[in-house]
């Protein structure tokens, strides 16, 4: 991606060269440097390297050299600040060589950061806070909108703010997903908690018990499903005395009826208004 599109200029027309002629002019360019003049990108958005990958890198640099080199500027007389090529200048100094091949290019913070972002985008290697970060550092930075961040980072706008909204979330659980405990998707779950508290319980939780992601949205939404209310019991009510004498009174007639013999039957039914009894008499006595 050529710089001009990157920082919203111009393009310049493009000028035929013969390719001799590139070659020579990229190769007037390339500069020994000392590594001890040399420190990393402060705009550098990851901060997580595979040590096993340095290692395999500088073994591969051991046997055939440099390949290519890294950019730098220069931000001090003859100290000198990695644009791109930090994983380069990380295995090289792990082979503890004194020099480095570099190109030395102007560019200004704005720039340098926007490069360093676009460098890892591409190679896909930020975790998502790193991203996040690099996101909200070129908004300070540049003072533009989402909108137009996401256009020059080929990305859309509702990526761009999701990526953002991770920032929302406490350090430890920014940290959980630097250290690949939980997903984004865990963490971006974990956004609809309002208070932090609960979010480090639940991120407990799904650490503890090693949730998926559905396991994880299912136990957050219970914490917000609200309890049935309780069924009112109905209140019964209170019955007079002069009402339980005459209702006691039927019962016991009922019941001498029946020890003398008599098969009744007799069901009980209680309303607001009143109290019923219904008495079912045989016609004929059974034998």
């Amino acid at each position: 991606m050529p710089f001009s599109r990157l920082f919203g200029k111009k393009d310049k027309e493009y000028i035929e060269i013969e390719t001799e002629e590139i070659v020579e002019d990229f190769m007037q360019k390339i500069v020994e440097l000392p590594i001890a003049a040399i420190i990393p990108n402060r705009f550098q958005p990851r901060t997580v390297f595979d040590a096993s990958k340095i290692e395999e890198l500088a073994r591969t640099i051991r046997i055939h050299g440099v390949i290519q080199p890294i950019v730098v500027r220069e931000y001090e007389p003859e100290k000198y600040e990695i644009i791109a090529g930090e994983r380069r200048f990380r295995a090289v100094s792990s082979l503890e060589w004194e020099h480095i091949p570099a190109i030395i290019q102007s560019l200004t913070d704005d720039e340098v950061a926007a490069i360093a972002l676009i460098e890892n985008l591409q190679r896909e290697e930020l975790t998502p806070i790193e991203e996040a970060k690099a996101y909200q550092s070129l908004l300070d930075m540049q003072g533009i909108t989402q909108e137009a961040l996401a256009q020059r980072v080929g990305k859309s706008q509702s990526a761009v703010a999701n990526k953002l909204r991770l920032l929302r979330l406490p350090e430890s659980i920014q940290q959980a997903v630097l250290d690949k405990q939980i997903s984004e998707r865990h963490a971006r779950s974990l956004l609809v908690l309002e208070e932090e508290e609960q979010q480090l319980a639940v991120l407990a939780k799904i650490v503890e018990n090693k949730w998926n992601v559905k396991e994880t949205e299912q136990y957050i939404a219970s914490l917000h499903a609200k309890p049935e209310p309780k069924k009112a019991k109905p209140q019964r009510k209170a019955i007079s005395r002069d009402v339980r004498i005459a209702v006691n009174t039927i019962k016991q007639s009922i019941t001498m009826v029946k020890d003398n013999g008599m098969d009744l039957q007799m069901e009980e039914e209680e309303s607001d208004d009143f109290y019923q009894i219904t008495i079912q008499i045989p016609k004929q006595s059974k034998k």
